[in-house]
């Protein structure tokens, strides 16, 4: 049931006062993921971000009340193919409540302008092939899909 009282949405960078929400909405996405990382990796994961927004920043969305509706994590990489300096959003999740009122769309938007600050030509990201709402959010921001396929392995 979407939330009828989110008022004014606010975006903004993770701090450390803000971790103990952060992990809360972080361990939500990896549960909607069926992942289950230790509380403890996740956020040395955001207090890693925090020290060196060299290697990405973590975004937080908020209600005009205070309460965290969502975040999102951008990583800067490079396109090879293209020569040109990217940022990845690796995470988006957006409370089921407050799901369909804007909030992924802003926080979309503030990875944006995150990347325009930083100097980068563009943001991209993946989803889930059964995602089928996030991919309706992503079809409306005018952003295009990839043909690539993901592939993974284990490093160790």
């Amino acid at each position: 049931m979407p939330d009828s009282d989110i008022g004014d949405v606010q975006i903004a960078k993770v701090t450390h006062v803000d971790l103990s929400e952060l992990l809360a909405l972080m361990r939500a996405y990896c549960d909607f993921y069926e992942r289950s990382p230790r509380d403890d990796r996740l956020v040395a994961l955001a207090r890693a971000l925090i020290a060196d927004p060299g290697e990405g920043v973590q975004l937080l969305a908020r209600a005009e009340d205070g309460r965290a509706l969502g975040f999102a994590t951008v990583y800067w990489s490079w396109d090879t193919t293209e020569a040109v300096r990217i940022g990845v959003m690796y995470d988006l999740y957006v409370t089921e409540g407050a799901r369909g009122q804007g909030v992924g769309r802003k926080l979309i938007e503030a990875c944006r302008g995150a990347c325009r600050k930083r100097g980068v030509s563009k943001l991209t990201w993946e989803t889930a092939p059964d995602n089928e709402t996030a991919q309706r959010l992503y079809d409306s921001t005018g952003a295009t899909s990839s043909l690539w396929k993901v592939y993974e392995i284990e490093a160790w």
